[in-house]
């Protein structure tokens, strides 16, 4: 079993290097895809350490397209059985792959989301929560799911569902419309708890409340687009 794990990355120099070799001690087979999303800060030279490492794939785009663009350029080089989206900060522990993974080898699962609040209450600033929540419980809503957390960047996907999505996404949106394509091609989607170590605005959270809106526009288009298949 080959885990392929995509990391769109934008100007995260200081975290960049760090979060690959955590992810490269993960004690699973797998290649790691590293989409630079046209970065300014130094990114680019921190990555270059990494261009001739076995397992390891590095894509420069010239100008910064977005992280769905990048998850979407990840996605095509894949060639694992499994792939899971990675972003290049370290709020996420790579070493939960082991977890997330499993529900999909012992055939409960096609698709596995970790959640930041499933079973560990809030998590980050209210706003961070609440906006989260009203997302998910749109979400639900929407397309008759349970889900707490649709903005995970921990999704983890069969290689054969990747290839049956149709993504145009080329922002934060690809969040809410993987989620909206998964749902309405009924894939088998479960949630597991993750821990989460939030960083600030600060701290290079790049994330704000124009996405909330384009990800409310991006469920409710992808629910009026009916069923995928």
């Amino acid at each position: 079993m080959l885990l392929s794990v995509v990391i769109p990355v934008f100007n995260e120099a200081k975290t960049v290097a760090a979060l690959i070799e955590k992810v490269r001690a993960v004690a699973l087979d797998k290649e790691i895809i590293i989409v630079n999303d046209g970065s300014s800060d130094g990114t680019r030279e921190a990555l270059a350490a990494y261009e001739k490492v076995d397992g390891v794939r590095v894509h420069h785009s010239p100008v910064n397209l977005g992280k769905g663009a990048s998850v979407r350029i990840g996605f095509s080089f894949a060639r694992g059985d499994l792939v899971v989206i990675q972003d290049a900060d370290l709020e996420l522990d790579p070493e939960e792959y082991h977890h997330l993974i499993k529900p999909i080898l012992d055939g409960e699962a096609d698709v596995v989301f970790g959640s930041r609040f499933l079973g560990a209450g809030r998590r980050g600033s209210i706003s961070f929560y609440i906006a989260n929540r009203a997302l998910a419980t749109l979400t639900n809503v929407l397309y008759g799911a349970h889900l707490t957390d649709i903005e995970t960047c921990y999704k983890v996907f069969r290689r054969d569902v990747v290839q049956s999505l149709k993504l145009r996404a080329s922002r934060f949106e690809i969040e809410p419309e993987l989620t909206a394509q998964v749902l309405k091609h009924d894939y088998r989607l479960m949630e597991l708890p993750i821990s989460y170590r939030p960083r600030t605005r600060d701290e290079g959270k790049k994330i704000s409340w124009r996405d909330g809106i384009t990800a409310v526009t991006t469920l409710i288009q992808q629910r009026l687009d009916g069923k995928s298949r």
